[in-house]
């Protein structure tokens, strides 16, 4: 099992271990006192944490993250991380996600397509630590790989592959082996591990950028 990132923990909610962050609700999850539950079932990345996979995150990075939608899981990582970039394309959930950022200082929501990073490289400082990635489009490893402008030397992608969003006619793993080698021309893939237990027929990947 991997190390939480500081500002990460487990924390009892209604006698069960999860894990939790610091600052405001945003959506329903249950809180004590200043920490709030962290759910996986409505988190990609929770889910990678949950599972223990190696994300070599440590708390106060600078992240990307892409696919922000309204804000469920780049709230908690804006709980813990640095200045974090919230790239979503769609004006509807960028409401609620502006709303979100309200008690977040470190959140900066961009109303953007993460398919197009030449339209955010002006805002977006070079050699983030940390590219989250969760969006629901074909070319998921593309946008990766467009993205990876913004990354250090020494960073890290975490990915959340969503097979059906690529094609739903395909056995996922087919999909998942594609995406392993799409991403290998500027990725070296240090993990990856099934979300089954929480996302059906998703695969999380941890790689750094070659």
């Amino acid at each position: 099992m991997s190390e939480l990132p500081a500002g990460v923990e487990r924390r009892a909610f209604d006698g069960a271990e999860r894990l939790a962050t610091r600052g405001e609700p945003v959506y329903g999850e249950p809180t004590d006192g200043e920490w709030r539950a962290w759910n996986p079932n409505r988190s990609k990345l929770g889910a990678m944490l949950e599972l223990g996979m190696e994300a070599g995150l440590e708390g106060g990075e600078t992240v990307l993250y892409l696919g922000a939608a309204s804000g469920t899981t780049v709230s908690h990582v804006a709980d813990f991380a640095g200045p974090t970039y919230a790239v979503e394309f769609a004006a509807r959930p960028v409401r609620d996600l502006l709303e979100t950022a309200e008690s977040r200082d470190r959140l900066f929501p961009l109303l953007k397509d993460a398919r197009k990073p030449e339209t955010y490289a002006h805002v977006v400082e070079s050699d983030v630590d940390v590219i989250v990635q969760d969006v629901a489009t074909r070319g998921q490893a593309r946008v990766a790989l467009e993205n990876r402008r913004f990354l250090a030397d020494d960073g890290r992608l975490l990915l959340a592959v969503k097979a059906r969003s690529e094609d739903v006619t395909r056995e996922p793993s087919a999909v998942f082996e594609d995406v392993r080698e799409e991403l290998s021309a500027g990725y070296e893939i240090v993990e990856t591990q099934g979300l089954e237990e929480y996302h059906a027929d998703h695969l999380g990947i941890v790689a750094r950028p070659r």
